[in-house]
């Protein structure tokens, strides 16, 4: 049985080309969890560790006691980040131990509130020492967003924000980011395992006409 693979269902979302583009993203759902610090740090890398413990716990379900009604066979999409500074949009400038984020991995259709509070349970159960309080289940609907695929690495992305900014202007739009709409990136590359030149990058600002 095929499995449902959200990067190549929807690639609009998750693989634009190397050049800005104009997409009005829907309602999705998500588990997320907020904190601040830089990627690298311990606060960031634990909020890791829990969203994709209670991610594999859901899809994994089937193999179970759990039947989740609805359930399908899917690939775990992409992890997600929002990103902003205390006072407004995020500053490249400040330092990163002080960048707040959002860190998230999408949820298929048939997860629940329900279903996510088992999760929690499950992992509280076979993974005590993960530490899943923040974590929570929540919709989100981002809008109209400039977006573009960035290759290369996460330091290098200011050349790509400026071709989005330049999209902007060509296209009468104004920029959103802040801290009510945020600057997201999509992962579609493992760092652990990708070379840093060729990590690509779903980069995505909110804008508005």
């Amino acid at each position: 049985m095929n499995k449902l693979d959200y990067k190549k269902e929807y690639k609009d979302f998750y693989l634009p080309k190397q050049k800005p583009m104009l997409i009005d993203v829907p309602h999705m759902q998500f588990i997320m969890i907020d904190g601040q610090g830089a990627p690298q740090g311990s606060a960031y890398q634990d909020a890791l560790q829990a969203l994709y413990a209670l991610t594999f716990i859901i899809k994994m379900s089937k193999m179970g006691n759990k039947q989740i009604p609805g359930y399908v066979e899917y690939v775990v999409p992409p992890l997600e980040g929002l990103w902003w500074s205390a006072d407004g949009a995020l500053d490249f400038t400040q330092p990163k131990s002080s960048w707040c984020w959002t860190s998230m991995i999408r949820q298929p259709d048939f997860v629940t509130e329900e279903v996510f509070q088992w999760a929690l349970a499950e992992c509280s159960r076979k993974k005590p020492q993960i530490d899943t309080s923040k974590a929570r289940f929540c919709s989100f609907t981002e809008g109209l967003c400039v977006q573009m695929l960035h290759i290369g690495s996460y330091e290098k992305e200011s050349a790509s924000l400026e071709q989005m900014q330049d999209f902007m202007k060509q296209n009468n739009l104004k920029n959103m980011t802040g801290k009510q709409r945020k600057h997201h990136e999509i992962y579609l590359s493992d760092p652990r395992k990708t070379a840093v030149e060729r990590l690509k990058t779903v980069l995505r600002l909110p804008v508005a006409r």
